[in-house]
This record gives structure tokens, sequence and C-alpha cells, in this order.
């Protein structure tokens, strides 16, 4: 895509992941113009999914942590910059390279900040994470609980959270954090920078590979489907004015992966999808051993209007779809 495309409004880091081509597809069907930066481009054929048009639409590679990229990104006239450049990552990876978790996660904030600053954008939106809530103990997460982050990538989420309040408090600068729930859906694939994909994601790659699909438990989550946290990411992005630092971004429903995934094996027939039997090792991963409470929307349904429109069957029919279209489109 050419590095010069006229009109930007909208950056987004770390645009190349599957939540920041489901953020760049909503933006751009609001006729938003958008700019995407990551160290590395998306397959040909996401980019043809993506349906952008040429003159609304620019690619720059170059990382988040790289002061030149992102001023080079980040020019006067950018409206709004959304950062989703993170690391996801596993207990592993924390031991063995701790310090490229710390710079993505967390210290390149201040340089996007200071690019922000010195461009003059309206509107800063951070993409957090639920995981920044850790072992928090209540029914349902609100944003004024108290959080308990332990791995390093919750610590790096709610830590990023603080850095942006604070320097733009300082600078002047428009700033927001959003927490998002457990989010899967289209555009999905590994990249390298999340340790482990959304199990609906595994899920399909098994059912794809005929291979078996078995799961330690149901898996009972707040499961948020890209387009709709993308829809929200998007109003908060358009929002004259935000009442709140902090907003979560989650489905009001709770439902168990194992039924999303049976929707899917039902139109497979012979394919093999259940809870792994006593003394049979798990296929899918559920991202630890525990399903954790749900978040609060209330927040942002108040304020913006805007509520999940995809439950446990209607993003596994979307999901199907989606991937139909892709399969067909990339022929």
């Amino acid at each position: 895509m050419p590095a010069g495309a006229v009109g930007v409004s909208v950056v987004i880091l770390g645009g190349a992941g599957f939540v920041g081509l489901n953020l760049a597809r909503a933006l751009l069907d609001r006729g938003r113009s958008v700019r995407l930066l990551d160290r590395a481009p998306p397959p040909p054929p996401l980019l043809r999914a993506l349906a952008a048009p040429p003159d609304a639409f620019a690619l720059d590679i170059g990382d988040v942590t790289d002061p030149a990229c992102l001023a080079a990104a980040i020019r006067p006239g950018t409206d709004a910059v959304v950062i989703a450049a993170a690391v996801t990552a596993d207990a592993a990876r924390e031991a063995a390279d701790p310090g490229t978790i710390l710079a993505v996660n967390l210290t390149a904030t201040v340089p996007i900040l200071d690019a922000c600053r010195r461009a003059g954008v309206r509107r800063v939106v951070n993409l957090s994470s639920a995981a920044a809530y850790g072992t928090a103990d209540a029914p349902i997460l609100t944003e004024e609980l108290a959080t308990r982050p332990e791995s390093l990538y919750a610590v790096t989420k709610f830590a990023s959270e603080a850095v942006l309040a604070r320097l733009c408090g300082h600078w002047g600068l428009d700033g927001v954090s959003v927490r998002l729930s457990a989010v899967f859906g289209p555009f999905e694939r590994a990249t390298g920078l999340r340790d482990t994909l959304s199990p609906q994601a595994q899920i399909w790659a098994a059912l794809e590979a005929g291979t078996p699909a078995l799961l330690p438990r149901p898996g009972r989550r707040d499961w948020l489907y890209a387009p709709d946290a993308a829809e929200a990411v998007a109003r908060l992005v358009a929002a004259p004015r935000l009442g709140s630092p902090l907003y979560n971004v989650s489905s009001p429903a709770v439902w168990p992966v194992l039924a999303w995934g049976e929707r899917l094996a039902r139109a497979r027939p012979g394919s093999v999808l259940r809870l792994a039997e006593p003394g049979e090792t798990p296929t899918i991963s559920l991202h630890g051993d525990r399903d954790r409470p749900p978040l609060a929307t209330a927040r942002l349904r108040d304020e913006l209007g805007w509520e999940a429109r995809h439950g446990c069957e209607a993003s596994a029919d979307a999901f199907l779809d989606w991937h139909t279209r892709f399969r067909e489109d990339s022929r």
C-alpha cells in the first residue's frame, strides 16, 4: 500500500494483528481513513479481505518501539491513534524474553504519546485487557474494582493504563484505556506475538485439519466476537467527549466455548469435538485452569449505547460465513 495515502485520520499501532484489522474494517466502513503501523504486513489474502479503498488506507512497516517509525506514521492531521500493539506472552516467554514484553506493552507508551502530542492528535485509545484484573475476586468485574494482575502481560497492560492516564494529564492529551474481554473471530492467525490463539481459533484449526478438538472443561466466559469489539472501539474513537478514562468491552452474555465449537462441528460431519475424558490430554487450551468472572458492560452501554451483538450461536454462524467467503475470495 502506498505510504503517502492522503486523508489519514486514524492510526492503528500493531494494526496488522487481528483486532487491529477488525478495527480497520469498522473504521473504513464509517468512511474513515486508516493507517496501520506494524513490524510485518498481513498476508495478502487478509489484506484483500479488508477490502480497503486505496485512497483511504495505508500500511507502514515499522516497530512501535522506534520513535522514528512512530513519527512517520503519526503525522500532523492524524485525528486519533489506537494502541493495539502487544506481546501476549505465556510463562515460557516471560522467563526467556521479559525485555521485549516490557518494551512493546509498556515502555513504548511513552514515545507513542510523545508522537501524539507533537502531531496534535485529538484522542488516544489504549487497548488493554481483562487480564489486568488478574485474580480480582468478584462475581462481576467492574471498572472500579481493585486489580490483582499476576502475569507479566497482565502487569504491563495494567501499568500501560496508568502511564497513559498520567502522561495524558501532563501533556494535555485525551486518552482512554479499554479492557477487552477474550476476543476471537475474523483475521485471527499466528503472528508470533500471541503464544496461544483463542480457543475458537484452535477449535477451527482442529476441525480444518480433521484432528480431535478436546477441551479440558466447557470454558464458560464472556467471549467477545472481534467485529463487536471493533464497533465498540470505533465508537470510543468517534465520541466527541468521554466520561471515563477506562471502559470494559465485553459481551453481556456468558456461554461455553464447547457449545460454540459443537455448532461448528455440526457443519462438518465426522468432526470430533468434546470434553477430554479422564486420562486424555486436552488439545485445546483455555488460557488457564479457571474461568474468570465476566466484565461489567454498563458503563459503555449507558454512555455510548454499545452492546455486543453476537452471542454463542450468532458468532459461530458469522464466523463460519466469514471463513466461507474468505476461502472463496482467496482462490
